[in-house]
This record gives structure tokens, C-alpha cells and sequence, in this order.
């Protein structure tokens, strides 16, 4: 009997009725014959609301602690929408991350997926019953509760559906699928029929917050074929696989204002410099993403990095202590920045497209700070005040503008049967 294996974002699951929709989904999915296993975030805003309540009582809360508080979130929809499976005349059981024998390292708020135990699921599934699981949350193999970042829920889902031998997984979110742009900045981005593995995971990388990077790794290391579509809407969404032999030149822009720029002035440029200071911030458990170090003057230079802006406070204290013992002049912080991404597999054979690219943003008048590059993909860290203007003109520039205006609707079947009632 053939698995589905599907995960349901947070706004999919807000409500007592959108949970009902999604529990009619995964019924009529068993109802055809297939095995059925859900992954499920937590229910809307619920994690925000978490995190809001741990930092009024603690302004940097314990991270285990943290653990524990947040995969609350996941559990209340798990037993929420069995209930509501139940409800419909079907068989459900809902599993927290232990129960369905995920097993995660020992990093708190950032753990990775080790190995899972799928002998509880499998059992489950045989007996016919529809399988919930609460996504974002494991166990280490000392017994301590795990949470695996933003958006983790997505990376479970894709480890269970390698685990279990899945051919494929289903991502619902609040949009169609996969944009050229977010089609909330850029009205005339338009829905990507399919994309690779490769530009799927240059994008996440780059801050499109559409998926986790490591789902999408885990699925091409596995061979589990994604599918991202609307938890509202029963229209095709956007295939994740291999790639084509035929790839765009520019298949999206990623933009992802998140980070912070942090610059090092007057450090002494001396062998093992750069390496000191980055070893600090590493040891901090603080990841950075593109690095720029000027031309030495009169024995020193400076440095400036990008890191995720929700690592600023455990990171200040490391600069600190590092200028203070190099004997650098100062760091500065700027926090009003974004990062702006071309991602296409056809980069790799098509020369050119950082010079259009570095063109337009000229044209516009748009200074650009940092720039980094890999094969299949280009970034730029430009002013925030002017990066929506940056990212509609590159979108038009590299032909990427859909026929029709994006409207966004978050409304299940019902919601809209009401609406039209309410409107009569």
C-alpha cells in the first residue's frame, strides 16, 4: 500500500476549522487507499507567542528550556487534529517526536535528525490508523527534549518519508508553491512549475523562507521528490527534484532582510587573525554567511560579516572580548540591511548575469555593500530602505514577470462558503 506522507504549516492548521480541513484532506487520502502519515507545525502564531512569553520572563531563556516550551506548540495541534480525524469516523494516533522515535543530537534549538525508529509508526500504519506527528521536535539518546529550528517541522516530515521509503512528500503552506519572488513583495512573481534540488537549496540558503535547507537536503541525498502547494486550494503546486537537462538562467530571487552586517575596523593584519576571531564566534555556536575583509593600510584592515540579527546578543559579547584582545579599533553593527539572491542552474553556462545584475541595481542608484557568489547563484547586501525597489527591478530585468497579479487567499472551502454566505 502506497505512503503519503504530508506536512501541514502553521496557518493551515490556525483554527478549529481550518484543522477540520485538514483532517477531511488526510481522510479522503485513506479513503483512496494509501497509507497516511502528517507532520503538522503549531497552530498560527503560536510559537512567536512562546517565544514573546519565555523573554518576558527571561531576556535570554535557558536553551532546554526553550526546547521544552516551544514543542508544546506542535503537540496541541498533533492531538487536535486526531480529534478531529476521529471526529470524521476515522483512526488516528498522534506521536510526539519521541513517540515516533526521532532521535536528534544534543544542541538545543538547532538539533539535527540522527536516526529514526520507525517500528512505532510502522505499526501504527498498519493497523489503518492515520499518523500525526508533531514536527520541530525530537529526543537525544540521553532523554533530553529537542526542537530542530525554524521551520523544522519540514525537515521532519522529509526525514520520516525517507525513513519509511516514501517516493514523495507534500509540503502545504499558505501559497500556491514555489514563487520566482515572494509574491507578497513582488505582485508579479509567478508559481514555478518545478525546480531542482540544487536551486531549491541555494535559495532557502539565501533567507526565501519558503522551506528549511535541511529538508530540502535531506531530500535530495534520499531521493524523496517534494511537492509545495496550498493547504487552501486543491491546484498543483511546485515539484523539488532532480534537475533538468534544460535549466532557466535565473530561476528565483531570494530576499531575506533577517541578517545583520558586522564590521571589524583596525584589525592588525597579522597571519591567524581572521582565523582567531572566527574560531570565537564558532565556538559561540554563532554561524555567519558572507565575509568581506578589506586591503591592509599601514599594518591593518577590517573585517565585515553577515549572521542571522537573532544572534546579535549572544555575539556582542564575543566581539568584545575580541577587540579587546586583538587590538582592533572598534566593531560596528547595521542592522538595516538585506540580502538579495539570483538563484539559476543556468548561471553555470550563461556568462554575464552579475554584470546585468550589478547594472541594474546602478541604474536604480543602489549601493551595493557585499557580494558572494557560487556557481548557480549571486548575492548582493544592499540598504533595506531600498531593497523592495532592488528586487521588483531585477525581477523584471531578468524576465521572471508572471501574466497575472498575485492575490493572496488564506481561506479553507469553508471559510469561503461562509464568506460568500456573509456577503449575500
Amino acid at each position: 500500500m502506497d505512503l503519503v506522507v504530508a506536512k501541514f504549516g502553521g496557518t493551515s492548521l490556525a483554527s478549529s476549522r481550518r484543522i477540520r480541513n485538514v483532517a477531511r484532506r488526510l481522510f479522503a487520502y485513506q479513503q483512496q487507499g494509501y497509507q497516511v502519515l502528517a507532520v503538522v507545525s503549531a497552530m498560527g502564531k503560536t510559537t512567536d507567542g512562546l517565544l514573546t512569553l519565555a523573554r518576558e520572563v527571561n531576556a535570554q531563556p535557558p536553551a532546554r528550556e526553550l526546547d521544552v516550551l516551544l514543542a508544546t506548540g506542535e503537540m496541541v495541534s498533533m492531538s487536535l487534529l486526531a480529534m478531529a480525524i476521529e471526529g470524521l469516523g476515522g483512526q488516528a494516533v498522534s506521536m510526539t517526536g519521541r513517540q515516533a522515535g526521532i532521535v536528534t543530537t544534543t544542541r538545543h534549538n538547532k538539533a539535527q535528525i540522527s536516526r529514526i525508529q520507525t517500528g512505532r509508526i510502522r505499526r501504527a500504519l498498519d493497523k489503518q490508523q492515520i499518523v500525526i506527528v508533531a514536527g520541530f521536535q525530537g529526543i537525544t539518546r540521553a532523554g533530553a527534549l529537542t526542537t530542530l529550528g525554524r521551520g523544522g517541522s519540514d525537515t521532519s516530515a522529509v526525514a520520516l518519508a525517507a525513513a519509511l521509503g516514501a517516493q514523495g512528500c507534500e509540503l502545504y503552506t499558505d501559497v500556491e508553491g514555489i514563487y520566482s519572488a515572494d509574491p507578497r513583495l513582488v505582485p508579479r512573481a509567478h508559481k514555478l512549475d518545478s525546480i531542482s534540488y540544487e536551486e531549491m537549496l541555494e535559495l532557502a540558503a539565501a533567507g526565501a523562507g519558503v522551506l528549511q535547507m535541511r529538508a530540502v537536503e535531506f531530500a535530495r541525498n534520499f531521493g524523496v521528490e517534494l511537492t509545495c502547494r496550498s493547504a487552501f486550494s486543491d491546484n498543483p503546486g511546485t515539484l523539488i527534484k532532480e534537475a533538468d537537462m534544460e535549466s532557466a538562467l535565473v530561476s528565483g530571487i531570494a530576499y531575506d532582510n533577517s541578517e545583520a552586517k558586522i564590521t571589524i575596523r583596525g584589525v592588525p593584519d597579522a597571519l591567524g587573525i581572521a582565523a582567531t576571531v572566527f574560531a570565537a564566534i564558532a565556538h559561540a555556536g554563532i554561524s555567519v554567511d558572507m565575509i568581506v575583509q578589506n586591503i591592509s593600510e599601514n599594518g591593518h584592515t577590517d573585517i565585515s560579516f553577515t549572521l542571522p540579527a537573532g544572534d546579535l546578543a549572544r555575539l556582542l559579547p564575543v566581539l568584545d572580548a575580541q577587540v579587546a584582545k586583538l587590538g582592533a579599533r572598534e566593531y560596528l553593527v547595521d542592522e538595516s540591511i538585506t540580502k538579495l539572491s539570483l538563484v539559476g542552474a543556468g548561471m553555470r553556462t550563461n556568462p554575464g548575469v552579475a554584470a546585468k545584475m550589478f547594472k541594474v541595481l546602478s541604474q536604480h542608484k543602489i549601493n551595493i555593500e557585499m557580494i558572494s557568489t557560487s556557481a548557480i547563484r549571486i548575492s548582493v547586501v544592499i540598504a533595506t530602505a531600498k531593497s523592495e525597489q532592488a528586487l521588483r527591478a531585477l525581477h523584471t530585468a531578468f524576465d521572471l514577470d508572471g501574466d497575472e497579479i498575485f492575490v493572496e487567499s488564506q481561506l479553507t472551502p469553508d471559510e469561503q462558503a461562509a464568506k460568500a454566505q456573509k456577503g449575500r
